[in-house]
C-alpha cells in the first residue's frame, strides 16, 4: 500500500473528528527524507499532543534523519473517534510525514513511558495490522523495539518487543539500525539478527531470556539462552555536549502538552530520595555546559519561534551553573518577549532567587515544591533532605518577592509510615499558608493559594524500597480521609491521584513476563487510554487478573524478602543491589544519605560499574 491509497481514504474521515490537524503533515520542523534505503517509524501510545513533546524522541528523530541512508517518521495513538472510523473504514495506522503504513517500515520504535500506557502499545500494534506478540512475527514484519522510563522492569510488556533499549538511546540507536540494516543486507534469520542485537550493550531481547518458576509455581529467576548477556545492563551517554540538543524540533499546528522550545541541561540526579526510580536509574549526573545551554537554547528560540525556552531536567536548580545560564539568557533575550521556564525546583532560597531572575517584573506564575511527608522523620526516612525550616524560609521569601500561590507534592504510603505522618501533611501546610499570608501585604491576603497533590507510593523497580509492600486500596482511602480531615479549610486547594490507579500501576511495575497475559486480556475487553480517568475502569482489569490466573494483590501489596528474586534481577541501571539494600536499612533507622555530585562518593558502583563519571560545570569530577 502506497501513500497515494492512504490519503483519499483518510481525508473523508477529517471533517468527522476533533482535532483534524493531529493527523496532517507539513508541520514546521518536519523531515521529509524520500530516497531512503532503511526507514523507522517512532511511536508514543498516547495522542499527539502528549507525545509530540516527549523529548526523547525528537531527539532520536533527529538522529536517524541525519544517518546517511535512514529516513525516521512519526506515528501517534490516534484519539478514539479516528480509531473507531479506522477499525470501520479498515485503514491502517500511518506514519505522519509520508502517510505510509506503520506495517511497511523496516523498524518500528515505541517508547513506553507508563505503566497505564502498555495497553495502548498493543493497540497501535493492532492498528497497525502487526501482531501483538514478537514470536508471532517473522521475516516479512517489521522490527520492533521499544524503550523510555519503563525498561527497568520490562517483564510485563516484553513478549510484545523485539528488542528493548536498557537506558540511553544517542548512541545505541545508530547501532541497532546498522545491525537491522546488515542482517538483511546479509540474508540473516530472524533469530541471527537477534543474537546480534543481543550483543550490544543496553539491548535486551526477552525472547532470548526464559523466566523459571519452581513447581509450586513460584518464581526463582530469568535463564539466558545461547549465551546472551546476563545482567542487561543499561546504556549511558558519557557527555552529552557531545551531542547537541536539536535545536530545529517539530513545532505543532495544534497545543499539546509543554507546547515551548525545551532543551535537556542535564540529566540523573543523585539527591538520592529512596523512593525515586528516574533518581536511581538515570545516575550519574551529567551537565550539559553553560555554553552549551545558552547556544542552543538561542538557536532553537530562532529557528522555532517560541516565546519560551524550558530548561528541563529531573532537578534543573540542580546544574552547577544555572546562575550564569540564567543571567546570560536574561541578557540575551531582554526585550524580546521570550520568557525563560524552570520546570522543577529545590525547596530552598536559591530557587527563589533563580525563579525571580526568570520572572523579572513579569506576571510570576505559582512555584511547585515537593516536600513529600509532612513530618521530618519521614523526610529523613525517603531521603528527601529537606527541612521544614527550609520549606517556610522559601515560601516567606517567595512570597515577599510577589509570589501569591505554590503548589506542594506530597506521598502517602511511604515505608513506616504513621497516622501521625499522614496527619502530619495538613499541619505542614498549614504552617505554610501562614507563612505565605505573614509575608503577603494585607490586601493581597485574600489571594494567597496553597495547592496541595496527594499521590499514593508505589514501589518501583531499581530503588532502595523495590522490596516493599504498597499499601491496600482500602488503607490508601483511609489515609486520604485523614489528611482531609487534616487539612485548613480555606486558602488550599487539594487533590489526589486516584487510589485504584495507583494500585493497578504498582501491580505493572512489579509483576513479571505472566503479567502480559492480563494485559493482552485487559486490552481485548476494551482497556485503552487507561491513563485517562473517565476511561479507566479497574474492574475490567480485575477481570483480566481472575481470567489468567494473576492475584494481583499478591504482586502490589507483599512485602518481598531481600533473598527473593525479583523479575527485573536481569536487569541493571548500574546501581549495585548492594547499595539499595543499604539504603533501604538507612532508611529504618532514619539515616539520611548526602548527595554524591556535591560530596564524596557514597557507594552506589555506578561511575565503576558503567565506566562514566559525574560531569558537573563542564568538568568531570
Amino acid at each position: 500500500m502506497t501513500p497515494s491509497d492512504l490519503w483519499p481514504r483518510l481525508e473523508p474521515l477529517l471533517s468527522r473528528i476533533e482535532r483534524p490537524a493531529r493527523y496532517i503533515d507539513r508541520e514546521w520542523g518536519a523531515r521529509h527524507v524520500t530516497d531512503a534505503e532503511y526507514r523507522a517509524v517512532l511511536m508514543y501510545p498516547d495522542t499527539y499532543e502528549i507525545g509530540q513533546a516527549n523529548q526523547a524522541l525528537g531527539i532520536l528523530y533527529e538522529l536517524l534523519n541525519a544517518t546517511p541512508g535512514v529516513a525516521a517518521e512519526r506515528a501517534y495513538l490516534p484519539a478514539p473517534d479516528l480509531i473507531e472510523l479506522m477499525r470501520a473504514e479498515g485503514l491502517p495506522l500511518f506514519s505522519l510525514e509520508s502517510l505510509m503504513p506503520v506495517s511497511d517500515f523496516d523498524l518500528v520504535g515505541i517508547t513506553v513511558p507508563y505503566e497505564l500506557t502498555w495497553t495502548n502499545v498493543l493497540e497501535l500494534l493492532d492498528l497497525a495490522g502487526l501482531p501483538l506478540r514478537a514470536s508471532e512475527r517473522d521475516d516479512s514484519h517489521p522490527l520492533v523495539i521499544g524503550g523510555g522510563p519503563c525498561v527497568y522492569n520490562p517483564e510485563p510488556f516484553a513478549p510484545f518487543f523485539d528488542a528493548l533499549l536498557i537506558g540511553e538511546g544517542e548512541d545505541a540507536i545508530g547501532e541497532m539500525v546498522a545491525v537491522h540494516r546488515r542482517s538483511r543486507e546479509t540474508g540473516a534469520s530472524r533469530d541471527e539478527l537477534f543474537m546480534e542485537l543481543a550483543r550490544l550493550p543496553g539491548v535486551y531481547v526477552p525472547s532470548l531470556y526464559e523466566p523459571r518458576h519452581d513447581e509450586e509455581g513460584r518464581f526463582i529467576g530469568v535463564v539466558s539462552k545461547a549465551g546472551a548477556p546476563v545482567p542487561v545492563t543499561k546504556r549511558v551517554v558519557a557527555d552529552l555536549d557531545a551531542h547537541r540538543a536539536p535545536v530545529c524540533p517539530v513545532v505543532p499546528f495544534v497545543d499539546v502538552v509543554h507546547d515551548r522550545f525545551a532543551i535537556e541541561v542535564l540529566r540523573g540526579c543523585t539527591r538520592g530520595c529512596r523512593f525515586c526510580q528516574a533518581g536511581m536509574v538515570y545516575r550519574p549526573v551529567r551537565e550539559r555546559s553553560a555554553d552549551a545551554v545558552v547556544r542552543d537554547a538561542l538557536a532553537g528560540l530562532a529557528c522555532t519561534g517560541y516565546d519560551e525556552v524550558s530548561l528541563t531536567s529531573l532537578s534543573t536548580a540542580d546544574h552547577s551553573e544555572l546562575e550564569e545560564v540564567l543571567r546570560r539568557l536574561s541578557r540575551r533575550l531582554a526585550g524580546t518577549g521570550v520568557s525563560v521556564s524552570l520546570p522543577s525546583l529545590r525547596v530552598d532560597a536559591f530557587s527563589v532567587d533563580m525563579a525571580r531572575l526568570i520572572s523579572g517584573a513579569g506576571r510570576k506564575s505559582g512555584l511547585t515544591f515537593a516536600p513529600e511527608a509532612g513530618t521530618q522523620r519521614l523526610r529523613d526516612v525517603i531521603n528527601k533532605n529537606v527541612t521544614e525550616d527550609d520549606l517556610i524560609a522559601t515560601v516567606t521569601r517567595a512570597f515577599e518577592a510577589g509570589w501569591r500561590r505554590v503548589k506542594l507534592y506530597f506521598m502517602i504510603g511511604l515505608p513506616t509510615e504513621t497516622d501521625a505522618d499522614v496527619a502530619g501533611i495538613g499541619e505542614l501546610v498549614s504552617r505554610v499558608l501562614d507563612a505565605a499570608k505573614a509575608a503577603t501585604p494585607p490586601p493581597q491576603r485574600g489571594s494567597v493559594r496553597i495547592g496541595v497533590s496527594i499521590s499514593t507510593f508505589v514501589p518501583k523497580a531499581g530503588t532502595p524500597f523495590q522490596w516493599e509492600a504498597q499499601i491496600g486500596l482500602d488503607e490508601v482511602l483511609r489515609r486520604q480521609r485523614l489528611v482531609r480531615e487534616s487539612m485548613p479549610r480555606k486558602g488550599v486547594e487539594l487533590h489526589w491521584h486516584d487510589a485504584e490507579v495507583s494500585f493497578l500501576e504498582g501491580v505493572m511495575a512489579r509483576g513479571g513476563r505472566e503479567v502480559s497475559d492480563a494485559i493482552e486480556a485487559a486490552w481485548r475487553a476494551g482497556a485503552v487510554f487507561d491513563a485517562w480517568t473517565e476511561r479507566f475502569s479497574l474492574a475490567r482489569w480485575t477481570s483480566a487478573f481472575a481470567q489468567v490466573g494473576i492475584d494481583p494483590e499478591d504482586i502490589a501489596n507483599r512485602e518481598r524478602p531481600l533473598d527473593e528474586p525479583l523479575p527485573w534481577g536481569h536487569i541493571s541501571s548500574g546501581v549495585s543491589t548492594s547499595y539499595l539494600i543499604r539504603e533501604r536499612e538507612r532508611a529504618y533507622q532514619s539515616r539520611t544519605t548526602p548527595d554524591c555530585s556535591f560530596g564524596g562518593c557514597t557507594g552506589c558502583d555506578v561511575c565503576t560499574r558503567l565506566g562514566v563519571e559525574i560531569v558537573t560545570g563542564g568538568v568531570r569530577a
